[in-house]
């Protein structure tokens, strides 16, 4: 699914850093060091980040029937 907007525990607009957390880890740095990097200090909007997982991949393979 899409990463959320909005922290689900305080409410903090986190959606427009996703795309930035996701470089950053893919040039090699870990998660922690991209949280930092990108100022998510909050330990509720860290696991956003952390445990987010992008299914619109698997979703989209099935046909809806009706």
């Amino acid at each position: 699914m899409e990463f959320p907007v909005r922290c689900f525990s305080c409410g903090a607009v986190i959606g427009q850093y996703y795309e930035k957390y996701l470089k950053l880890v893919e040039e090699g740095k870990s998660k922690k060091e991209a949280l930092d990097e990108l100022g998510i200090d909050k330990y509720c909007c860290r696991r956003m980040f952390i445990s987010h997982v992008d299914m619109t991949e698997m979703i989209t393979k099935y046909e809806r029937k009706e």
